[in-house]
């Protein structure tokens, strides 16, 4: 791909988001980046273009993620569903329609939203479990393969358990730092970048410490409630993205 100071500003601001995102709240809502990608370059090569990426974001992350922010208990029963989840994504993205897997989860993720809106906007805590928890992993495995969008089946799990804010975001951050590192390799096949896009890739890198530490900062400052309403908000725009790039596509 050619690279124009236009491709450079505009990814470079996307990935920006994304990072300070993931700084925030942990990871799970890079498809709010995408809009900003998709404005210089298809939605495929921007995945590609992201894969490498979100392992620089995961790891620098983890810096302030660490092993005290993990509830384990959680994270044993997601991740095998997330792995085998991601194998499937690769599958399907090679024979189902993307709009259909967008529309569906868009669904999903706003009657979730809805029934949380119904209660009041509090959280009404749950007990874990473990058939939730598999076919959460297992569907975020699907979706963070197939669009970049394994936020949405994630939260809705985790958010009724009633997380600290900073056990919700480091839990969060480890589930995608396994996903996105198990993903790379598939989605770098399915685009075979050219040189012209490594090129953006290393431009880009850039964006990731500030990013993170900026979102980290923004994590330290709001409280309990303020980052479950913003978790939830968020979902909201995923969906919404979601559902436009499923209908729009039948539009075209």
């Amino acid at each position: 791909m050619e690279l124009t100071a236009t491709t450079i500003l505009v990814a470079f601001a996307g990935v920006f988001l994304i990072c300070f995102l993931k700084g925030a709240f942990g990871g799970g809502f890079a498809i709010i980046g995408i809009p900003l990608l998709s404005l210089v370059m298809d939605p495929v090569t921007a995945g590609g273009l992201l894969a490498p990426l979100f392992i620089a974001m995961d790891l620098y992350a983890l810096r302030y993620f660490r092993r005290s922010t993990w509830s384990k208990p959680d994270l044993v029963l997601l991740l095998p569903g997330l792995l085998l989840g991601i194998g499937f994504g690769y599958l399907l993205f090679r024979v189902l329609d993307h709009r259909v897997i967008a529309i569906l989860m868009a669904a999903i993720t706003l009657i979730f939203v809805g029934l949380w809106l119904m209660n009041g906007g509090e959280a009404t805590t749950r007990r874990r479990s473990t058939p939730k928890a598999i076919a959460a992993g297992l569907t975020s495995g699907i979706t963070t393969m197939v669009a970049h969008s394994g936020g949405p089946p994630l939260a809705m799990y985790l958010l009724p358990l009633g997380l600290t804010k900073d056990i919700y975001a480091g839990t969060t951050s480890l589930f995608f730092t396994v996903g996105n590192a198990t993903k790379a390799v598939p989605w770098l096949l399915l685009v075979n970048p050219t040189a012209g896009l490594w090129e953006l890739m290393a431009v880009c890198l850039f964006a990731v410490p500030t990013g993170v530490s900026l979102g980290w900062r923004l994590h330290g400052v709001l409280d309990q409630r303020q980052i479950y309403r913003i978790c939830y908000g968020l979902l909201v725009v995923t969906a919404v993205k979601l559902l436009w790039d499923g209908i729009s596509g039948y539009l075209v």
